[in-house]
């Protein structure tokens, strides 16, 4: 019977330990909840969506910006950066052959005047941009600008070039292309092996090979060699050697 008693009474305490440690648990727990700070709502920042309707080069498209944080202005700046302004390329004239060369020759200064215009128009245009302002875009804009800047110089640079190729010698752009600043104001012979060099380079990337070759030697043999290897030097040789020096935007890879 006394062992009976001591085994109830034992189980009382364990019981009433547990329960109270139990209880304390529970105690604490509401404490704990009770002191984590709530969020007041009215301190939430509302949003206020807008939609934003934008063209691109396969669809039209849809989409929404907070106008709590961007305006329409720096939206629509944004997507003319990125969409209209990528690709802006100042117009001159292409020169391939003897006709080419001539009428550019003949009208360098109403070409570079027309230059010089657009170069100021399209820097303006740029210049008065507002985008969003966070540095991703900023760096953005401040890459079209300079590649505008690059892409002006180099076109200027190389239509004046055609009249004479001595303004190609100590220029920002020269460096990386030495070679055929070089064999420009060289004589006859080194120029000549520099112009063979180029259309064998040329051939090797071109599907008929031996159209390139044939063509660099006919206009070796002709009276106007001299022209056809400016020409070339200049229009092919030079400038698509400058070309992978300017800084451009690479859409592809964004």
């Amino acid at each position: 019977m006394r062992i009976w008693i001591f085994f109830v009474l034992f189980c009382s305490l364990i019981g009433c330990k547990k329960e109270q440690i139990v209880s304390n648990e529970i105690k604490k727990n509401a404490d704990i909840i009770s002191e984590k700070p709530t969020q007041d709502s009215l301190l939430t920042k509302p949003t206020r969506p807008e939609v934003f309707e934008f063209v691109t080069e396969l669809c039209d498209s849809k989409g929404q910006f907070d106008a709590t944080k961007y305006s329409r202005t720096e939206i629509e700046g944004t997507y003319k950066l990125w969409f209209q302004m990528g690709g802006v390329q100042l117009d001159t004239p292409s020169v391939f052959d003897l006709e080419d060369l001539e009428k550019v020759r003949n009208n360098k200064t109403l070409i570079l005047n027309k230059l010089d215009k657009d170069f100021v128009a399209n820097k303006k245009i740029i210049e008065n941009l507002k985008i969003v302002n966070v540095p991703y875009w900023q760096n953005i804009k401040n890459l079209q600008y300079k590649s505008l800047q690059q892409e002006y110089e180099k076109k200027k640079l190389q239509i004046a070039a055609y009249s004479d190729p001595s303004i190609l010698i100590n220029n920002k752009f020269t460096g990386n292309c030495r070679n055929f600043e070089k064999s420009l104001n060289a004589n006859d012979d080194e120029m000549i092996a520099e112009w063979r060099k180029l259309r064998e380079e040329m051939s090797k990337r071109n599907g008929n090979p031996q159209r390139i070759i044939n063509e660099f030697e006919d206009h070796l043999n002709s009276s106007s060699r001299k022209d056809y290897a400016i020409i070339d030097l200049i229009t092919f040789g030079w400038g698509n050697c400058v070309n992978e020096y300017i800084e451009r935007l690479n859409m592809m890879k964004k």
